[in-house]
């Protein structure tokens, strides 16, 4: 897998229209669910599925709306924004 050879943008609304309405919840979990949906929808491996989703943070696709370190908003929802 190449990331450079990703359409990161057509894979942000592949996951997307995946998720139900409210996903993906929380930081770790929002990132587990997702990274499990890339290997169930596009046949990732678990490692190029975790390489892909801190791919799409990075590159602004995805944000966490809560602060991880924060009990209080680590709950949060993310952003999931196709256009980047």
């Amino acid at each position: 897998m190449n990331p450079e050879d990703i359409d990161l943008r057509q894979l942000t609304a592949d996951l997307k229209d995946a998720l139900g309405p409210g996903e993906p919840v929380g930081y770790l979990r929002g990132k587990s669910l997702m990274r499990d949906m890339l290997v169930d929808l596009k046949g990732y491996s678990q490692q190029e599925a975790e390489e892909l989703i801190d791919t799409l943070e990075l590159q602004g696709f995805l944000r966490f709306l809560g602060d991880p370190a924060e009990r209080s908003v680590a709950d949060a929802q993310w952003s999931i924004t196709p256009h980047g």
